[in-house]
């Protein structure tokens, strides 16, 4: 079972404010530069920075720009677009890189996508955590780890389970022995406030804490993947262990 945390040196010990310093340039100058608000935050809310895992998101980025911010540090990356992920996984194939699937995966699209994330975000149905483990199954991969997305804020445009949905999931979850659930993953509201936003994001805490007496053995509610460069400091703050972060990362790079 894999547990991410960060190891790439990205999260610099000091005490930046949010939102500073924070485009690819700044990714590209001496460590000492690169100084990035998750450590302020983490200090904040109680804990401390290796503890959160900055997933850099790539999806509007070519690869050459992405091999920048690996080069930088940033050795975990995410993509929305199962496809997108694969042709970017071959461009950067020379690099260490941890791939994470944030976006929809379709059932059709597993067994590449399973071949290269280490973790996949987004599964929102039971025929696709029993599609992913047949898969890992069949061709004698590893356990693939994965997180159960949760639609929080009832939202009707966006996937996931609802809260209510989980607990009676996990006695169908129990048997698949070829995926691990990791944690959760959530997004804040389409129209939400920043009010609005923290009790989403509270709520999904709340909701990890009240099932982690009652999880069956694959299943380990470690993580919680919610925040992205819009809200990221409130899911800090309200627990996050993943952030997964895009357009902040890239801000003062030339188009």
């Amino acid at each position: 079972m894999t547990v991410i945390k960060d190891t790439t040196g990205f999260l610099v010990r000091s005490g930046v404010p949010p939102r500073d310093k924070m485009g690819i340039w700044q990714l590209t100058q001496p460590k000492e530069r690169r100084e990035f608000a998750i450590t302020w935050l983490a200090c904040r809310s109680g804990r401390s920075a290796d503890q959160i895992t900055l997933v850099g998101v790539t999806k509007y980025v070519e690869p050459e720009v992405a091999r920048v911010l690996v080069e930088a540090g940033v050795t975990e990356l995410g993509e929305s677009r199962p496809q997108e992920l694969w042709r970017k996984a071959e461009a950067l194939a020379d690099l260490s890189v941890h791939w994470h699937l944030i976006g929809h995966l379709q059932r059709n699209k597993v067994k590449r996508t399973t071949e290269i994330a280490v973790v996949i975000h987004s599964v929102d149905s039971l025929r696709l955590l029993q599609e992913i483990s047949v898969h890992a199954a069949n061709n004698q991969l590893p356990v693939s780890d994965v997180l159960l997305e949760v639609n929080i804020s009832g939202d009707a445009a966006k996937h996931g389970f609802r809260p209510d949905e989980l607990e009676p999931l996990f006695s169908q979850i129990a048997p698949l022995k070829h995926v691990a659930v990791l944690g959760l993953m959530t997004m804040s509201g389409l129209e939400s406030n920043a009010d609005q936003t923290r009790r989403e994001f509270a709520a999904l805490r709340e909701l990890r804490d009240k099932l982690r007496p009652v999880h069956p053995p694959n299943v380990v509610l470690n993580e919680l993947s919610m925040g992205m460069s819009g809200d990221y400091e409130i899911a800090i703050e309200e627990g996050a262990t993943i952030v997964r972060i895009g357009s902040a990362l890239f801000e003062g790079l030339e188009s």
